[in-house]
């Protein structure tokens, strides 16, 4: 400790306090009037420059101003946003962190920024910096759950949990080091493993190439910790713009990967091989020398596969691939034609509600040697091979299923078929066409497919190279996948006149118990309104001229009684103000912004003779984007407001209970919110199938090495996307009463509960799977936990399981903050 009593040596003089300067303060007091008057003016640009002014200039002021601070930057930011001045956004953000570089909401707010604009590594990184710096941030606890979803797909949890898979990768790699292979590039290395189990075997040296930032720093902290760092040298890259000896310094003897999704193609194997064996491996073994040994020679792990297919019935998919109303199809149709998505799509065909039926035997759908670069260069134009398959049993061809069997050498495989205990969905094909679609038993029905060259015919092809094949298309992964799609029924090729929609989408078209709900529950509001009109007589606005945002069409609602006004701002696809426009007597605004949504509206609005004039899209009548939830006109107020309560995945949507605080100041007299309350409902359950894919499970090292302390960072207490009447679980409760949302009557909400449950059976508690019950008013109520539901199901996994014996009770700790919900369970 320093003493005190010991005088300052002589000739060091004291520090001067700095005199004030009158024209500097004279500067901050007039920047700082000046920017709470542009902030009443709304003019959030002027008054964000005037605040960078007063705090760079007078930083003491941070205290004082920082809210307001924060405000004007949110809201010039929103603006610049709609704008599409991006760059400026980020500059503002860059701005404000120098001045604020640790307030956790700006940093949450530019990672919510980033995230929308597709920078998903960057906003984890804001996220879990905002975390840091507040471990109990809600917003950015929830921001970062949901973007880990993104980085750390679930499969990387199952497959290090799937022990199987990984013994017989290691076993493979083992083999072929200790046979010679001492030179190893691991594409695509996740957390390391492959390239590890590589240097672990003996191989001299290891290189590994990762794509995602987020995987590339997971395996660099993985590989060091298992002090393998100098050791395996790893490159953050595609293998696709590796070079030698740019990147690596000659060629290797085996490549290890396994980037290979459902459907085997989607992950760009095909093309990342080619370009390996053109450019990264040593030449393959030859028949001419096979004395070479396996040091100067090349190989690939896996050594091949087997693609598989089956025809199916199963009303799920039927479900949500085709809809009853019109020719509406999913993107993944056969006869898709748009080359951006892929032509399938993936489920566990195991744990499909309802089941399915196969309707043929599996049949050889196609065999690829990856270690033959001419067979792989010429995949994409193979003929179209037809197979005549026997029919096993009678009913619909919905879709046909595949999967396959990757053989990592001459001794060892991997298959991802539906009765394998594997980590691998089945990628599934929906048959769409409208005929011939009944399969007769013992009839012969004619299934074509075909590795195609899916290139425009319009469009040149690719010249010869040097060895007369030809060079493999730069999107051969997109022609593989699209090709794939040909694996359904014949059909004519006709016009064809159908909308794209999604998956979920058109589930939540197929959804008609809740339509019929919403579509009573409104008529019921309808009638109370024109009621009480009638009662009051002409209302305030009534003959006066609608005046909105925009001109609005003449028509002919122009004359007659006063609309109701009704506002849909569901987020992504809705119909249900198209069901409002049906009603007559209503003007209906939808908030759809996809070109595809809104001619979908247009096409069922036609078809179901609603006026064109009842029904428009809100979008294009606000100037303000962000501000959607306003009123109709100047003079009007809307009848009802229809809000996206629930996230399909199973989540309550972010921010409804701001939204609903707006909505209600815009209703008129006797209008209402859609739904009104919301009641969430929970369980408790035993799942292993949970524990499985929300993290690596148990003590002892993956194959020896150490990673489920670095992947396991991602690992988020919420499962989402589930289907509870088909998930391997036991139920140790009966359902329960969780939570109240009510959307309409604010004094009657609250931020947290206590909820006592009885334990039904014993066993261990390891999830808590909640749905909702949405009412949309005091009779009509609909559940997110049915066979119609478009919603799936979501579940908070418990850290450590609860040990429970019939008759325990457990209490939930259930928590409300900004729209998102948490639940904790104690003995």
């Amino acid at each position: 400790m320093p003493n005190t009593s010991t005088r300052p040596k002589r000739g060091r003089r004291n520090r001067r306090v700095p005199r004030e300067d009158p024209a500097r303060n004279e500067l901050v007091s007039r920047s700082l009037e000046s920017a709470q008057q542009c902030l009443f003016n709304q003019d959030y640009g002027t008054a964000f420059v005037h605040y960078l002014l007063v705090l760079n200039l007078a930083p003491v002021l941070k205290d004082f101003a920082s809210e307001s601070f924060r405000f004007t930057l949110f809201k010039w930011a929103d603006e610049l946003d709609s704008l599409g001045r991006i760059q400026d956004l980020f500059d503002c953000y860059e701005q404000a962190l120098e001045l604020f570089p640790t307030d956790e909401v700006i940093i949450n707010s530019m990672g919510e920024h980033l995230f929308r604009m597709g920078f998903r590594d960057e906003a984890a990184g804001h996220f879990h910096k905002a975390l840091k710096l507040k471990p109990d941030y809600p917003e950015a606890k929830e921001n970062f759950y949901r973007v880990a979803n993104w980085l750390v797909e679930r499969w990387h949890f199952l497959m290090l949990n799937d022990r199987r898979r990984n013994h017989k990768y290691q076993q493979a790699i083992q083999k072929a080091v200790e046979g010679g292979c001492n030179t190893v590039l691991d594409i695509g290395t996740g957390t390391g493993i492959l390239g590890m189990c590589a240097k672990k075997a003996g191989a001299a040296e290891v290189y590994a190439c990762e794509l995602s930032k987020t995987m590339y720093e997971l395996a660099c902290e993985v590989v060091t910790a298992n002090g393998m760092n100098g050791r395996i040298k790893i490159l953050h890259m595609k293998s696709l713009e590796m070079e030698v000896p740019k990147d690596i310094p000659k060629r290797v003897s085996l490549v290890v990967t396994e980037t290979v999704d459902a459907g085997l193609f989607g992950e760009g194997i095909i093309e990342s091989l080619i370009h390996a064996w053109n450019h990264l491996l040593l030449p393959p073994q030859s028949t001419q020398d096979p004395s070479r040994p396996p040091s100067q020679t090349g190989r690939v792990i896996p050594a091949g596969a087997t693609v598989f297919g089956m025809a199916v019935q199963c009303l799920e998919i039927r479900r949500l691939a085709t809809a009853a109303a019109g020719e509406l199809h999913s993107p993944v149709s056969c006869s898709s034609e748009d080359d951006s998505t892929e032509p399938y799509t993936t489920e566990r065909l195991s744990r499909l509600p309802g089941g399915y039926t196969p309707l043929t035997e599996p049949f050889n759908a196609l065999d690829i040697d990856f270690n033959n670069v001419q067979e792989l260069e010429g995949l994409c134009s193979r003929e179209v091979s037809r197979v005549r398959l026997p029919v096993t049993g009678e009913g619909l061809l919905d879709a046909l299923a595949v999967w396959f069997q990757l053989h990592l050498d001459q001794e060892s495989s991997l298959s991802t078929g539906p009765k394998e205990d594997t980590c691998w969905e089945q990628a599934i094909y929906p048959v769409q066409t409208p005929h011939s679609r009944i399969i007769y038993i013992r009839r012969v029905y004619t299934l074509s497919f075909c590795l195609d060259d899916c290139l425009d015919p319009d469009k040149p092809r690719n010249n010869p190279g040097p060895s007369g094949n030809p060079n493999p298309s730069l999107n051969a992964e997109a022609e593989l996948c699209s090709a794939l799609a040909c694996l359904g029924t014949e059909q004519s090729s006709g016009p064809r006149d159908y909308t794209m929609l999604e998956c979920a989408e058109m589930a939540l078209l197929n959804n008609q118990p809740y339509h019929d709900s919403f579509r009573r529950a409104l008529a019921k509001l309808i009638t109370n309104l024109k009621d009480a009109r009638s009662v009051q007589g002409p209302s305030q606005g009534e003959g006066l001229e609608v005046m909105p945002l925009t001109d609005p069409p003449s028509g002919p609602m122009d004359p007659g009684p006063d609309p109701f006004y009704v506002l849909d701002v569901s987020e992504g696809f809705s119909v249900l103000s198209l069901m409002a426009a049906s009603q007559g007597q209503v003007k209906a605004y939808s908030s759809v912004e996809k070109t595809q949504h809104q001619a979908v509206l247009r096409r069922l609005a036609r078809a179901n003779g609603v006026p064109e004039e009842a029904l428009e899209f809100w979008l294009n009548q606000v100037e303000d984007e962000q501000a959607v939830l306003q009123r109709p006109s100047r003079e009007k107020l809307w009848s009802a407001i229809i809000l996206d309560c629930v996230e399909t995945c199973g989540l309550v949507r972010q921010k409804l209970m701001e939204k609903a605080t707006l909505a209600r100041c815009l209703l008129e007299d006797g209008g209402q919110i859609f739904p009104e309350r919301i009641v969430v409902y929970g369980m408790l359950v035993e799942s292993d199938t949970l524990l499985l894919e929300s993290a690596v499970q148990g003590q002892e090292p993956t194959l020896g090495f150490n990673i489920a302390p670095f992947i396991n960072q991602f690992t988020v207490p919420v499962h989402v996307f589930l289907d509870l009447s088909t998930l391997q679980c036991r139920h140790l409760s009966d359902s329960v009463e969780l939570f109240i949302l009510d959307l309409m009557n604010t004094n009657a909400n609250y931020t947290n509960r206590d909820v006592k449950v009885q334990a039904s059976a014993s066993g261990r508690v390891t999830a808590v799977p909640f749905w909702y019950q949405i009412h949309l008013n005091e009779e009509i109520s609909v559940s997110t936990f049915n066979q119609d539901s478009h919603w799936k199901q979501a579940a908070v996994v418990l850290h450590q399981p609860l040990a429970v014996r019939e008759g325990d009770w457990v209490r939930l700790a259930v928590t409300l903050q900004k729209s998102s919900i948490s639940i904790s369970a104690i003995q």
